[in-house]
């Protein structure tokens, strides 16, 4: 947890403190974590950052992270099928919460007094938090940034107030959304990635070491360097229409292995809006925070290989609403990306940005900020929590493990 030192002014004090609440589980929901923390700082708040695993006692932090790394890359099966059934069963995520029901004193513990609103970035934040504001332990407002493009029903818990979705981002499944507050906001990437046009595409393939002529294909797999990366570098390579640059984040064994027969491999890159700058198409397989800078770089994006469970799910999304293109095989790889990269060395000519991070929705700090302003009115009021709904609750977790255990179909 980082202090608010951040949000002060030269002892004049600040409108208040926000706890932001993140996970360093892959570095998308940090990320956003981390911007939205810049924005509201700006905005003169003290925030405070928190690592919901930091929460969980230290066995536990270890495990869920490994355990999570691990099914990824070993049995992504095993994903699919855990996203797909929390993805159709109410009772599931259920069960999840009362599986984090003994964390919610600790999480409780580390919201200060003077907290105005809680914001989250990660989906089991919510049921943690939830419980806590709906039975009246937290008075202040919990609101959660989302970022996929699917709203995933463990995302959602009684006693969220407000959930924040970029443009084109679904509730899944169909109906689930009923009776949720969703506001339609920009996405939380670095300005940097808007303006990166004003970076020389020359200067920027010298900082990397990249040929400067030629087209090149900037392949991503997130901070784990997860998917069937390899087998997209080797295809994306034989299409003879693109040179592969590729990001392998922190999996420093598979960048290791990519260098043996790979030319330009990079590991982790802080410097993304530069790269990106450097590169003619993105091709990436998970649909999240990389995806959102590619588009407001105005860099066109190929989705090939998605990874099982978000990946597939927001690969679907972004097809259909013609943000990126996805590529079902290696047949279509080709022409697809001779299509977009068009003539070498040519310069890219932005075409705005689809998610509307200059224009129309409203930034998430703003909305956060005025949400917290209110905080403690009328219309932000503790969730009293009644007898009708400890016994909901109850009916609907012995249901869940009925359920489970093959005593209802």
């Amino acid at each position: 947890m980082d202090g608010a030192s951040g949000g002060m002014r030269g002892g004049m004090g600040h409108p208040g403190r926000i706890v932001v609440v993140s996970a360093d589980v892959g570095a998308g929901h940090d990320t956003a974590a981390a911007e939205l923390a810049r924005r509201l700082r700006e905005r003169g708040f003290a925030v405070q950052r928190l690592n919901l695993l930091d929460v969980l006692p230290r066995p536990v932090h270890w495990a869920f992270k490994e355990a999570y790394r691990g099914i990824l890359r070993w049995l992504p099966w095993g994903y699919d099928l855990l996203f797909g059934l929390t993805s159709r069963s109410r009772t599931s995520v259920l069960v999840l919460r009362t599986l984090l029901r003994p964390v919610r004193r600790r999480m409780r513990r580390h919201i200060p007094p003077d907290t105005r609103a809680v914001v989250t970035t990660y989906p089991f934040a919510n049921q943690l938090l939830g419980p806590l504001r709906r039975q009246g332990r937290l008075p202040v407002p919990v609101i959660t940034y989302v970022t996929d493009f699917v709203v995933h029903p463990t995302w959602l818990c009684p006693g969220v107030d407000v959930y924040c979705a970029i443009r084109h981002a679904e509730v899944q499944p169909v109906g689930a959304a009923d009776g949720i507050e969703v506001e339609v906001v920009q996405p939380l990437v670095s300005r940097d990635f808007a303006t990166s046009a004003a970076i020389d595409r020359r200067h920027a393939r010298q900082r990397f070491g990249l040929p400067p002529a030629g087209r090149l294909a900037l392949i991503v797999a997130g901070a784990w360097g997860a998917g069937e990366v390899a087998t997209t570098v080797a295809e994306v390579r034989a299409t003879g229409h693109v040179h592969p640059v590729v990001v392998c984040g922190h999996n420093e064994e598979l960048r290791q292995r990519l260098e043996a027969e790979h030319e330009h491999v990079l590991g982790w890159v802080d410097d993304m809006p530069t790269l990106m700058r450097a590169v003619d198409v993105v091709v990436e397989n998970a649909g999240g925070l990389t995806c959102q800078e590619a588009l407001a770089c105005g860099v066109p994006v190929v989705t090939y290989r998605p990874i099982p469970g978000h990946g597939r799910a927001n690969a679907t999304i972004l097809a259909r609403t013609g943000l990126t293109h996805w590529v079902p095989g290696p047949e279509q790889l080709g022409p697809v990306l001779a299509a977009l990269v068009g003539d070498a060395g040519a310069e890219r000519v932005p075409s705005g940005d689809p998610l509307g991070a200059s224009d129309g929705p409203d930034d998430p700090a703003g909305l956060i900020a005025r949400t917290a302003s209110r905080a403690g009115t009328a219309g932000f009021a503790p969730h009293r929590r009644t007898v009708a709904d400890s016994v909901g609750d109850a009916i609907a977790v012995v249901a869940a493990l009925l359920q489970a255990s093959g005593g209802i179909r």
